[in-house]
């Protein structure tokens, strides 16, 4: 079976930080570190199987969406050899805003 690698792009990184500091401040850090690392490792799986989720069409090739545990968007984009996760937005942020915002690539 084939193997993608899974790049966090920048938008990736700064979502996941500024949600690790969300639920820091509202639960504690323990809740926020197993939280994370549930929503990494969803990020994650994608490497043995990428074409899940639902295909966006538009201006974004190859762009897909897949929800987690109800309250989180995952926007990424499978290329020839790896998965590049664009955004992880939490609680009902505007997705159709965030895929106009995204860079060219």
């Amino acid at each position: 079976m084939k193997k993608y690698a899974v790049d966090f792009l920048a938008g990736a990184v700064d979502d996941l930080d500024a949600l690790y500091r969300f639920i820091s401040e509202k639960a504690s850090y323990e809740i926020a570190d197993g939280y994370l690392a549930r929503v990494e490792q969803s990020c994650l799986s994608l490497a043995t199987f990428p074409q899940r989720g639902t295909a966006i069409p538009g201006r974004v090739t190859g762009l897909r969406t897949m929800g987690f545990e109800h309250r989180v968007t995952i926007l990424f984009r499978v290329k020839k050899e790896r998965v590049e996760i664009l955004r992880i937005l939490y609680g009902g942020r505007d997705l159709l805003r965030s895929i106009e915002n995204l860079p060219e690539f």
